[in-house]
């Protein structure tokens, strides 16, 4: 149906309803006499008379009776599923898929995301643990987490957490049986637990930097794993080094559980940042997600 034909529905169902041309006209939001058109060239086109008009009233002839029957309801039906659908903003819903890393869900998503949640039950959330520098359009994923330095330009970062800082870690009865590293180059004689990237299929290069200078150290040892607490706790146990999140290990390091090395070698650097493809168009609920991830330090 052309707009037109459907305003000048909408118009005479109000007419009908209220009796009165002022009354309908308010409701509308028109003029009277832009109202009274309306009805004229409604009634021209159907050929027949819809209205009775006399000075003090307004009534629907036969033929608008009949009109009104079996036009009417049906806009209330519509009236009725448009404030269903506006209601949405106030109980937003739907399901969000985001990927990251374990460590990026266990020490900043989730404890932003339990009261979130319980805010809004008809929110689903899938999160999907994943080292690799996942191409988050293609797998379909609405969002991924990531250090800032790692997103890409052509995606919307939002700072989700502080600047980290990596750390060099081995247990005390590592350090009995080896020196203490002075320097990244180093690492190449001790044992080192490594971390794979499945994107790439290979190991993840140590990063270090010192007075401008950048290095990245490939390190060998005789464990690999592919998440970051197995990692701690293969160095709790004295199996080697590991590389991981200051922040995961400061309460062992306060314990004497691990010893630190190459501290000056592990400057901060930018947190994690949700990131999102810039052309996505977000609904209430994906808006309401990256606001409570916002970082406000």
């Amino acid at each position: 149906m052309q707009r037109g034909k459907l305003d000048n529905l909408v118009a005479f169902v109000a007419v009908g309803r209220e009796r009165s041309f002022t009354n309908a006209a308010a409701k509308l939001g028109v003029s009277q006499s832009a109202l009274s058109h309306t009805i004229r060239e409604l009634e021209t086109r159907l050929g027949v008379r819809l209205l009775t008009r006399t000075t003090r009233s307004v009534s629907p002839t036969e033929a608008g009776e009949r009109l009104l029957r079996t036009v009417g309801p049906r806009f209330e039906e519509i009236e009725t599923e448009l404030d269903a659908v506006s209601q949405l903003r106030e109980k937003p819903a739907g399901t969000i898929r985001v990927t990251a890393t374990d460590y990026a869900v266990d020490t900043i998503l989730w404890p932003k995301l339990t009261k979130f949640l319980r805010q809004y039950p008809d929110i689903k959330l899938e999160i999907v643990i994943d080292y690799g520098l996942t191409d988050i359009v293609a797998q379909r994923y609405d969002a991924g987490v990531r250090a800032g330095e790692q997103v890409a330009k052509d995606m919307i970062a939002v700072r989700i957490g502080p600047d980290m800082r990596m750390a060099v870690v081995g247990a005390p009865s590592y350090f009995r049986r080896r020196s203490e590293p002075k320097r990244p180059q180093d690492l190449i004689g001790h044992n080192c637990i490594n971390l794979r990237l499945p994107t790439h299929g290979g190991l993840y290069a140590w990063e270090f930097e010192k007075g401008g200078r950048e290095l990245r150290v490939r390190v060998e040892g005789q464990l690999v794993f592919n998440g970051t607490f197995q990692m701690l706790n293969a160095a709790l146990a004295g199996f080697g080094l590991a590389y991981v999140p200051e922040d995961l290990v400061q309460a062992h390091l306060v314990r004497r559980r691990l010893k630190r090395v190459l501290e000056d070698w592990c400057p901060p650097y930018s947190g994690y940042h949700l990131y999102y493809p810039s052309r996505r168009q977000s609904s209430a609920a994906f808006t309401l997600l990256v606001d409570a991830l916002r970082h406000r330090g």
